[in-house]
């Protein structure tokens, strides 16, 4: 019998289906210069990371229907499932990264995703005067956004970044609340 673990990684490989190079390449260059101007359009680094947080909770909103749709994946029975859905079925199927999910807190409700590779950053150096911009804060922002769409809300930061000279890209994520559906009266 397949473990849950197996079925998720050969899921995000059907729907991944190997793109081009090419495509990648232009993916992370267009992100590039998407921070790019951002960086000339605000004033701080704050600024930035704040924006790139909301256009990928935007993004995060809206991304959610297609994965429901290409992965055929159902709801997650729990926090663990869903980290396990979002490294080896999501990252997989969107950047065609497997990170590893680590560093559990001991109630279960808070985890690392650790990309050993991340494809937003190929060809990027962060200047001197960048220092405290999260150049990929647009993925935290994508995953606060989906997972909202699904009744979750979670926190997302960055912990470390290769950018910044650590070993490892470290995404953390916190389980917040179930948030409750409200349906109009009479739509019970």
């Amino acid at each position: 019998m397949w473990s849950t673990a197996c079925l998720f990684h050969h899921d995000g490989m059907i729907a991944f289906q190997p793109t081009s190079m090419r495509n990648s390449e232009l993916f992370t260059l267009t992100y590039g210069a998407l921070v790019t101007q951002l960086c000339k359009d605000y004033e701080n680094d704050e600024e930035v990371n704040k924006q790139l947080d909301k256009m990928g909770y935007n993004i995060g909103v809206r991304l959610i229907e297609d994965f429901l749709a290409r992965s055929s994946i159902g709801r997650c029975q729990d926090f663990r499932e869903t980290a396990d859905v979002i490294a080896k079925v999501a990252f997989k199927m969107y950047l065609g990264i497997t990170p590893s999910v680590t560093n559990w807190s001991p109630a279960g409700d808070e985890f690392s995703l650790i990309l050993e590779n991340n494809p937003l950053v190929d060809f990027v150096e962060l200047p001197d005067n960048h220092s405290t911009l999260i150049y990929s804060n647009l993925l935290c922002g994508v995953l606060r956004g989906a997972l909202e769409m699904v009744q979750m809300a979670v926190d997302v930061r960055f912990v470390q970044d290769t950018l910044r000279g650590d070993n490892v890209t470290e995404i953390r994520m916190k389980f917040i609340k179930r948030i409750e559906e409200n349906l109009p009266a009479g739509d019970e």
